[in-house]
């Protein structure tokens, strides 16, 4: 037998925003058959308990603007792991082609000779808009969405905002929080109208979720006084429905 039948194989692994019964049947069972878990930090702990208790867990520490383990780590790791014929699954939060580097990933994998496979999981915007009960899409007031990050190099976005100037199109930015103050300027000089409906959601998907509505000119203040949880902003006529009054009526019927 050749030495690389012998190699493992990587799962790239969506779980979802963070509540087990979100997880897809097929990253369940890939969760369950696991001999080595690479996880992110913002996994949650129900999700980690159904690997097997035999199971190597490794926290990655992936957190947008905190110290966490280099992408070069973690790809040397995943190769050594499947090297060992383990199978290795790699778990990110919401959906691994989402701002998930799982393209950078499965190239190094495959260029190594290990065989993947990506498992999708519902990302946060796509939680956020079911949790607050409002549509990332909407007739007669958003006909396409943009997903985004408010990436930051040296103080400044990096990103061109004029795509987000069109009325119709919601825009939802990942990680936006750190950069709110600076986002609302840069959307208002690319054209969109500073009235423009904006929602702060934090946590998105988990039962401590919170969403705070307001306008495109007051980024900066939704954001202020959070718990220290991943934000999502959502920027765009649809924002006004959401509805605040959803995560409290949940804690009320679990209580």
């Amino acid at each position: 037998m050749p030495p690389e039948a012998k190699h493992g194989q990587v799962q790239l692994v969506g779980s979802g925003p963070g509540a087990a019964d979100l997880l897809t049947i097929r990253a369940l069972r890939a969760i369950e058959g696991a001999e080595a878990l690479l996880y992110d930090a913002l996994i949650s702990e129900e999700v980690l308990a159904l690997a097997p208790a035999h199971c190597l867990k490794i926290q990655t520490g992936k957190r947008a603007g905190r110290t966490s383990m280099k992408q070069e780590t973690i790809n040397g790791l995943m190769l050594r792991l499947a090297r060992r014929g383990l199978r290795v699954v790699r778990l990110k939060g919401g959906d691994p082609s989402v701002f998930g580097r799982v393209g950078e990933e499965q190239a190094y994998l495959r260029a190594h000779g290990i065989a993947t496979e990506v498992v999708p999981g519902v990302t946060a915007a796509c939680a956020a808009a079911a949790q607050f009960n409002f549509p990332l899409t909407h007739r007669q007031q958003a006909r396409r969405v943009v997903f985004s990050t408010a990436r930051l190099e040296a103080g400044a976005l990096q990103a061109d905002w004029s795509a987000a100037a069109d009325p119709q199109t919601t825009l939802v930015i990942y990680m936006g929080g750190g950069a709110a103050d600076e986002l609302s300027r840069r959307l208002i000089e690319a054209g969109r109208l500073a009235g423009t409906p904006a929602a702060a959601i934090e946590s998105a998907g988990s039962p401590h979720a919170r969403v705070r509505r307001g306008v495109v000119a007051d980024l900066a203040s939704l954001v202020e006084g959070g718990q220290g949880g991943p934000v999502l902003l959502v920027i765009g006529e649809v924002a006004a429905l959401a509805d605040s009054k959803v995560v409290q009526e949940f804690a009320a019927l679990s209580a």
